[in-house]
């Protein structure tokens, strides 16, 4: 992956046609500009602002600053497809992909230190879950490579957001709000 210096200005317009939470800046000016995977681009000398950091992650549009980020998650909340979820474990799936989506490198992180007394709460494959605990529902979290259980009580899953969103520094206010809607 490379990595883009762009002026704040043309930063807000590429933000602007976001469609969903956690789309990446990739696909967002590839939607723009009709180009995809395996196209050939035509060759042109590389402006001198553009540097590339082969060992950096993509960066997703909502990345870039914290109030992107509470943005975001605001907006999760307020969205049809949060509220048309009559199960708290879709809304908790949901939750999870968006956190994710934001910043995968601080959810890798938080979901590191997050298990329990005999169980391991989230894996990069369904088997490590299986094998750390009895009944333990895996599924898969929709655009991550993570696996979280599922077999817990509300009250767990809102204690995994709050511990995941505290760790990714977000407000105590949002954090509150969001695990009060599980």
């Amino acid at each position: 992956m490379k990595t883009i210096e762009v002026d704040e200005e043309l930063y807000r317009y590429i933000a602007s046609h976001t469609q969903h939470i956690g789309e990446s800046a990739s696909d967002i000016l590839r939607r723009m500009l009709k180009f995809t995977a395996g196209q050939s681009a035509p060759a042109a000398a590389a402006p001198a602002r553009i540097s590339a950091v082969a060992t950096q992650p993509a960066v997703a549009v909502a990345e870039a600053r914290p109030q992107d980020r509470v943005r975001a998650v605001r907006e999760l909340l307020l969205s049809d497809e949060y509220a048309e979820q009559k199960k708290a474990v879709n809304r908790f799936m949901l939750i999870l992909s968006t956190l994710y989506g934001l910043d995968a490198q601080a959810f890798g992180a938080a979901t590191e230190s997050l298990h329990g007394r005999t169980r391991v709460y989230f894996a990069g494959n369904q088997q490590t879950l299986v094998q750390n605990g009895t009944h333990t529902k895996p599924q898969h979290i929709p655009g991550t490579p993570y696996w979280v259980i599922t077999n817990t009580n509300t009250e767990r899953k809102r204690s995994m957001v709050e511990h995941i969103m505290q760790s990714m520094q977000f407000p105590a206010e949002l954090t509150d709000k969001v695990c009060g809607t599980l």
